[in-house]
């Protein structure tokens, strides 16, 4: 038994109403997290890349549009890492990039950019598609990135049954790039980046100073194939003149493949918070591009993309499919789903509350009938019947303390006290009458005696004390 609020329950009604505050302490834990007071885990990207530094800009923003929301960077090593760190749940959200170990546990919250795999080749090269590169050296600029960029090539001449080895690197910072091509130590430099200011720009300027001509950019028509090979990888179309404008690079409208930039939260993120997240994400855009230039990249997921590798998170969609409104379906989800378990337990300890207060007073009425009789039975009885009475009224009294003790209300047990007083009355009533009889009976006896003593002639006793 255990006692809540004055009243004794049984085991199975505590568990009960302790499940009831458990329920509601989490659905309190669960606003908290939804509401904007919150802190959020975030990974940093690779220390001194550009990533890092749009992430810094990024919390900047949205802490001074948001002060109740608090980011925690979590400083990683790399891309990698990043990943790992959502799947081993240290962080929260994590900056991930498509192609590069994706989490497992991970859905798209937002995409935050998208760069090209540009294969740029010299004007007039002969190297007119990827399966031309096999024994060919190919340039990469340096930088935190060379690694993943040149894994990126690996999936595309793959894709070509070209074997990776076959084909040499060339890592050299961007300036020298162009001279390496012009000189004839490497046949094609490879960029990745967006179709704005970053590496393929840079790369494309490099070659067109050295050479004094406009390269070109090996087109990928089967862009759709490799995405579908390659989950990490996604088609593209590079409009003409999105890396140099004149003379335009490249001159005509090319496809290729690309590789995203997302903020990536796991599946186990509720709805209502993957939701607000990203709406702050995208809100805070416009404000985000004073800056830093890459921000005007930001853009939501494709409900419908059927990315097998960093699918949307469904809270992020449902948002995107009705706007605003959606928080406040979401909000009356999670609460009907809080209440409707709540009013529940709180109806089941009721009846089982009233239940046991029935077979509460029940055992107060069947104390008082029972004092009653004990009343009525000791008017009659004699010395001994008034023992036994005595001791069940003993035994009941003590009963009554006993429930006062374990947490009954003084005023439940008030007509119980009144049956006692009853009860003792008549047993102290009654001993007394069987008192006041045996005096003159005693008396009556002595009398008696002296009579028959002075009629038989014998002498009176006389005490010990008299003689």
């Amino acid at each position: 038994m255990f006692g809540i609020f004055g009243l004794r329950l049984p085991r199975v009604a505590t568990l009960l109403f302790a499940g009831a505050i458990l329920v509601a302490v989490c659905a309190a834990g669960i606003l908290y997290v939804w509401s904007p007071k919150a802190t959020l885990r975030i990974t940093t990207g690779p220390a001194g890349g550009i990533a890092e530094r749009f992430i810094s800009a990024f919390i900047g923003v949205t802490t001074a549009a948001h002060p109740q929301i608090r980011f925690e960077t979590v400083t990683v090593a790399d891309l990698r890492a990043s990943s790992k760190a959502l799947e081993d749940h240290k962080v929260d959200i994590a900056l991930v990039r498509s192609d590069v170990a994706p989490p497992t546990n991970g859905q798209s919250l937002a995409i935050l950019r998208r760069d090209v795999i540009a294969v740029i080749v010299p004007h007039g090269s002969p190297i007119k598609n990827f399966s031309q590169l096999s024994g060919k050296t190919i340039a990469i600029p340096t930088g935190v990135l060379q690694e993943e960029n040149s894994r990126a090539l690996d999936l595309i001449l793959n894709f070509f049954n070209v074997p990776p080895d076959a084909v040499k690197r060339l890592f050299l910072p961007v300036a020298e790039i162009g001279p390496a091509i012009h000189a004839k130590r490497a046949v094609a430099a490879l960029a990745v980046g967006p179709i704005a200011p970053g590496e393929a720009v840079d790369v494309v300027s490099s070659i067109a100073r050295a050479t004094k001509e406009t390269p070109e950019i090996l087109a990928l028509d089967d862009g759709e194939a490799i995405a579908k090979r390659f989950p990490g990888l996604e088609a593209i179309d590079i409009p003409e003149g999105a890396f140099k404008a004149r003379p335009p690079t490249p001159n005509d409208s090319v496809k290729g493949v690309a590789v995203s930039y997302r903020f990536v939260v796991p599946v186990t993120m509720l709805d209502a918070i993957a939701g607000v997240i990203a709406r702050s994400t995208l809100k805070t855009k416009a404000k985000l591009m004073l800056v830093t230039p890459l921000a005007n990249q930001i853009e939501a997921p494709d409900p419908d993309e059927k990315n097998s590798a960093l699918p949307i998170h469904p809270g992020v969609s449902a948002y995107l499919s009705s706007g605003d409104q959606s928080f406040i379906d979401e909000a009356q989800k999670y609460f009907y789903a809080i209440g409707i378990p709540l009013s529940v337990i709180g109806s089941a300890i009721a009846i089982v509350s009233g239940m046991l207060r029935n077979k509460q007073l029940q055992g107060d009425q069947q104390r008082i009938f029972r004092l009653l009789v004990i009343a009525d039975e000791a008017g009659d009885a004699n010395l001994d019947e008034l023992d036994v009475l005595e001791k069940e009224f003993k035994a009941s009294v003590a009963a009554c303390v006993g429930k006062l003790i374990e947490g009954s209300n003084a005023a439940d047990q008030a007509p119980v006290s009144l049956a006692i007083e009853h009860a003792r009355r008549a047993i102290e009533a009654r001993r007394m009458a069987i008192g006041t009889r045996a005096a003159p009976e005693a008396a009556r006896a002595g009398k008696d005696e002296v009579a028959a003593q002075k009629e038989t002639g014998a002498a009176p006793l006389v005490s010990d004390s008299a003689s």
